[in-house]
């Protein structure tokens, strides 16, 4: 079984962060397991760019389940992707209480994640 480690920085970090994760990578080995942070949507290009050729791996918080379209303050996989992203986290207890997310939306929006 592969071991990964995630953390989830729901809505909370800056692009100082960045600069702190940065610092984090050149001063620590990452262990024996796939490590992954999940910040906001406003960095993950730039945590996933810093990121790059670590064993870090940079993920969303969330996705649509549609790849594009006229869907204001969404984010798509195909978007996410082309941000750095490798993971993105959907169905989560938050999303699902403060947004109404149901268990066919969830389906969707892994199905679009796993495209």
């Amino acid at each position: 079984m592969r071991k990964l480690a995630a953390g989830n920085w729901k809505m909370n970090g800056t692009a100082g962060s960045v600069v702190e994760l940065q610092a984090l990578i050149a001063a620590h080995p990452m262990p024996g397991c796939e490590m992954l942070i999940c910040p906001p949507a406003t960095l993950v290009q730039q945590m996933a760019s810093v990121a790059r050729g670590s064993a870090l791996r940079i993920g969303g918080q969330d996705c649509h389940p549609k790849p594009s379209g006229a869907h204001t303050g969404d984010v798509s996989a195909p978007m996410l992707r082309d941000a750095g992203a490798s993971h993105v986290i959907v169905g989560h207890s938050e999303r699902r209480a403060d947004h109404g997310e149901t268990d066919a939306l969830v389906r969707a929006k892994a199905e679009a994640a796993l495209a």
